[in-house]
Formats: C-alpha cells, structure tokens, sequence
C-alpha cells in the first residue's frame, strides 16, 4: 500500500511540474498562455495528491504523518487545497507565481521516500551531475547581474537624492532601465536555480537513496531557493520596485554565494 501511495504521489507531481513551468514562465515574462492549463493540472494533481494521503492514511489507520517525507506530503497538499480555495473565492491569480513551484517541489521531496535502483550507467550519472552544476552557476550569473544592477540603482537613487553629480555614475542607465534589468535577471536567476535545485536532489536521491535530505549543505540551498521564491513572489504581487527590491536581491546573492562555496565539494565528485 505504501508502495501505490508513492506511485500516485509521483504522478500528482508530474501534474505540478506543469504549474511550476507556468510560474516560470510568467517569472521570464514570456507571452505563454498557460495559467488555464496550469492550473487544471494542478486540480488533477491534488486529487491524485489527495488518493496517495487517503491511501497512506488506509494502511497507516490514521494520518499518515510519521516522519519528514509523509508529513511534507501533507503540508503540500493542504497548501494546494488553500490555494485552490483561495482561488475560487477571490481568483488571486498571482499567487500561482509562488505557490505551484513550492508545491512542486514540497511533493517532489515527499515523493522521494522509497530508494529507487541506483544509476546503471556513470556517464549518464556524471552527465547529469554537470547539469545540476551548469544550471546553478548560470542562476548565480544571473543573480551576480541582479547583485550588479541593483548596486548601480541604489548609487544612482542617492545621487538623484542628493544632486550630487559624479564622474563614472553619472554613465549609468536610468533608473526604470536599472530596475527592468533587475527584474529579467532575477527572473533568469530563479529560473535556473529551480531547475538546478530539481536536477541536484534528483542526482542525490538516485546517489544516496533517503541519505541525501540529512546533508546540511543541501537544506541550506533549500533554504536559498525559498528566498529567491520569495523575492520574485514580492517583486509580481506586492510590486517590490527600487530600494526593496535591490536589497533583497543583495541578500539572495549573498545566501547563494554561501551555498555554493558549501557545495564545493561537489568538485572531487566530477574528476572521479
């Protein structure tokens, strides 16, 4: 039973995937009309989502809430059932931008409570391990522009304050130009690091079976992610311009910066 309930859970999380895309697209600001699509599947994917808990709960005699990955599973279904209620009340849209990637990836761990066989081919595994390292030093290129701009916006807001005038400042590009590269840029940032994010706990699941959530360097880059989903989050809805934006976006660099230099590890894994 235990077994069918993963299955389904996996499934209603290939349904998420769909929502998660939407909200990256909408992130990058591409015309896709997907939100109608999204959001359907992500309908199916909390029924099937609700099939795994009831089927847990069945062979368990009660909530299925025994360790970290069952009580995940939980968390993230009563989140996409808050949101679906959330969106039939008010049709609060926007909150899709936060709340189908955190489902995706709240049930993909969930779903990664039974071991699966491990990698049958080790070009396939190192193929897959440089992936996960391209993709989160791409977001951390983009984030680095975001850090970049985001200095260059609040050095041409004091001096716009203070008229005073500068030699080399006085070049830069004006502040709406400023606060649009930071919104690409950290739009292209959050995109890869979530795809990083995805392709690295599945490298780890594959490599070190339910081993790999105890590692903390992995919950600190979990950790980095959620403040990156909440800074595209506040920057779409609360409309997080100036100032606000370019601290939070100094801040996530920072947190990204720790994270990587705790991953170097990751190094000797390659040249193996």
């Amino acid at each position: 039973m235990r077994e069918t309930s993963i299955f389904w859970l996996r499934v209603a999380t290939g349904f998420y995937a769909v929502g998660l895309l939407d909200a990256l697209l909408i992130g990058l600001r591409l015309q896709a009309r997907l939100f109608r699509a999204a959001l359907a599947a992500f309908c199916v994917g909390a029924v099937l989502h609700l099939v795994s808990i009831v089927d847990l709960a069945m062979w368990y005699g009660q909530l299925p809430v025994y360790n970290f990955y069952e009580s995940t599973s939980l968390c993230a279904f009563l989140i996409a059932a808050l949101f679906l209620l959330v969106y039939w009340r008010y049709q609060f849209t926007s909150l899709s931008v936060c709340i189908f990637p955190l489902v995706f990836l709240m049930a993909e761990v969930a779903a990664m409570e039974r071991p699966v066989a491990t990698w049958q081919n080790t070009t396939l595994r190192d193929a897959w391990l440089v992936l996960h390292v391209l993709l989160v030093l791409l977001g951390c290129a983009a984030l680095l522009l975001t850090a970049v701009a985001s200095v260059f916006y609040l050095v041409q807001e004091r001096q716009l304050k203070t008229k005073r005038r500068g030699t080399f400042f006085d070049r830069l590009p004006p502040l709406a130009t400023l606060d649009n590269l930071i919104t690409r840029s950290m739009a292209f940032g959050f995109a890869f690091l979530t795809l990083g994010v995805i392709a690295g706990t599945t490298w780890a699941f594959i490599e070190l079976g339910t081993r790999w959530f105890g590692d903390a360097k992995i919950a600190f880059s979990f950790f980095t992610w959620a403040l990156c989903l909440v800074m595209i989050f506040l920057r779409a809805t609360a409309g997080w311009r100036g100032r606000k934006a370019a601290v939070m976006a100094l801040t996530v660099l920072g947190c990204s910066a720790v994270t990587w230099a705790a991953h170097v590890g990751l190094q000797p894994l390659l040249v193996r």
